[in-house]
């Protein structure tokens, strides 16, 4: 899937790296990969995994529109929703498929922005964002628009989606497709533009959770 915006050589940005899943899959097609996660656990679970691999660099930080610091809330049980935001969790709190998240531990991170990492390693084919209902104040990070990118969207934070939507389509991006979940197949067999995409998330029933919104320039 991801071989129609990166070809060998090419530079990524993954952020919200996790344990690296994603990371695995740019490097099988030979990317360089900057790996971007704020959690201290996840940090060290993909030092483990890459740090002798001189094609990717872990960056130890949250992602926002400027540079800081932030209090990251720490999902004990499911670290994979843990979030620097804290409308994603009072959008979480009883919403269906979301009963018995919490997010007990805080941790204060340091913050940079995309166009930080760009000026730091170079201007990247695609920018994966996965950042748990803080995507919004990632894009707002970017000043200038890369090849193609992609962000997570949920539904229980439909609005911040219509946000980056938004922003991407200020930043000049005219292409737009989708995936639900975690099926890795397009929601569409062409892509569309920014209205066609944004009726579609939001006729979208809440059960369908979450899912990506791919953008491309073109």
């Amino acid at each position: 899937m991801y071989r129609q915006f990166v070809r060998p050589g090419d530079l990524v940005f993954d952020i919200g790296a996790h344990v690296g899943d994603r990371v695995a899959a740019f490097r099988r097609l030979q990317a360089r990969v900057i790996a971007v996660e704020p959690q201290p656990a996840l940090i060290k679970t993909l030092r483990l995994l890459y740090g002798r691999d001189r094609n990717v660099i872990v960056e130890a930080t949250a992602i926002g529109r400027q540079q800081g610091a932030v209090e990251l809330n720490v999902n004990i049980d499911n670290p994979t929703v843990s979030t620097v935001s804290n409308d994603f969790i009072a959008a979480a709190a009883g919403a269906p498929g979301w009963h018995g998240q919490a997010w007990p531990k805080r941790v204060r991170v340091p913050v940079t922005t995309i166009d930080a990492l760009i000026a730091r390693h170079g201007m990247p084919a695609f920018i994966k964002i996965d950042v748990e209902g803080f995507e919004a104040e990632a894009l707002a990070g970017l000043g200038r628009a890369v090849p193609a990118l992609s962000f997570e969207f949920t539904l229980i934070q439909r609005d911040v989606a219509h946000l980056c939507l938004e922003r991407c389509g200020a930043l000049g991006y005219a292409r737009f497709n989708a995936i639900l979940g975690e099926s890795q197949k397009f929601a569409h067999d062409d892509w569309i533009d920014m209205d066609a995409i944004a009726r579609w998330l939001g006729e979208l029933p809440p059960e369908a959770n979450s899912g990506d919104i791919y953008a491309r320039l073109g």
